[in-house]
C-alpha cells in the first residue's frame, strides 16, 4: 500500500492516469484508511473523474471530519456541471473552516462557477473580495489571471490584457502550472546560398549570350554588311 501512495504522490502532475492507477491499487489493499482514500480522490479529480472524486472526498471527509479538499468537491461540482452545487458548497458552514489558502482556492472556483452561469459581475465581486494577505505568492498571480479569464469572457479584452501587462508570463505560467512554448524560427542559409547561386548563373548566362551576340556583330566587316545589302537589292531588281 505504502509504495503505491508513494508513486501516486509522485506521478499526479506528471501522469495523472498512472497515478490514479497506483491511487486503485492502495485502495484495494486498505480501503478504509483515509490517506489511501484521499489519493483515491485527488488522481480521480486530476483525471476528470469528477463524480468519483466527489464520492471519495465525501468518504475522507468523514473519515477524519476535515474540510480541507472542500475547493476541490466545489470544482468537481463545476466539472460535472452543477455551478450551483459549487456555490451552495462555498456558503456551507464547512467553507467557514478553511485557511486562507482555502478560502482563496474556493473562491476562484465561485468566481468560475459564475462565469459558468454568465454572471460575470458576480465573479469579478468574488475575487475582489479576496483579502491581499491570503493571496500571496503564486496565489495571487492566479487571482490575477482568475480577473483577466472573467474579464475576457465578458468581452471587456482591453482591462484584461491590462491586468496582465506587468505580470513576468513565465512566473505566471509557474504558477499555474503550465509552460510557454517558444516559437522559433528556423533559417535555411544553406537553401538560400543555392538561391543565390542560382541567379547569380542565370545572370552570368544571360550576360555570356549579350557578349557572344556583341563579338559576332564586331565579327563581320561592314564590307561585307554592305555587300550583303547590296546583293539583296540586285535580286529584287531582277525579280
Amino acid at each position: 500500500m505504502g509504495r503505491h501512495l508513494v508513486m501516486a504522490g509522485k506521478l499526479i502532475d506528471s501522469d495523472p492516469e498512472l497515478a490514479y492507477e497506483h491511487a486503485q491499487a492502495a485502495v484495494r489493499r486498505a480501503g478504509r484508511v483515509d490517506v489511501v482514500r484521499e489519493a483515491a480522490g485527488l488522481t480521480a479529480y486530476q483525471t476528470g473523474r469528477y463524480a468519483e472524486a466527489l464520492r471519495e472526498l465525501r468518504t475522507v471527509r468523514r473519515l477524519n471530519g476535515s474540510s480541507e479538499h472542500l475547493p476541490i468537491m466545489a470544482d468537481a461540482e463545476r466539472g460535472l456541471g452543477r455551478p450551483e452545487r459549487a456555490i451552495a458548497l462555498a456558503a456551507s458552514e464547512e467553507a467557514s473552516t478553511l485557511d486562507a489558502t482555502g478560502r482563496t482556492e474556493l473562491a476562484l472556483v465561485v468566481s468560475g462557477a459564475r462565469v459558468d452561469l454568465g454572471e460575470f459581475e458576480a465573479a469579478l465581486a468574488v475575487l475582489d473580495q479576496i483579502p491581499a494577505a491570503d493571496a500571496q505568492g503564486d496565489l495571487a498571480l492566479r487571482v490575477l489571471q482568475a480577473k483577466a479569464s472573467v474579464l475576457e469572457a465578458a468581452g471587456r479584452l482591453e482591462e484584461a490584457a491590462a491586468i496582465l501587462a506587468d505580470v513576468d508570463p513565465r512566473a505566471l505560467a509557474a504558477a499555474l502550472g503550465t509552460s510557454l512554448d517558444e516559437d522559433v524560427v528556423v533559417y535555411d542559409l544553406t537553401e538560400d546560398a543555392v538561391e543565390i547561386d542560382d541567379e547569380d548563373s542565370d545572370d552570368e548566362d544571360d550576360e555570356d549570350s549579350e557578349d557572344a551576340t556583341a563579338t559576332t556583330s564586331a565579327a563581320v566587316p561592314a564590307d561585307e554588311t554592305d555587300a550583303a545589302a547590296s546583293g539583296t537589292e540586285n535580286d529584287e531588281e531582277t525579280k
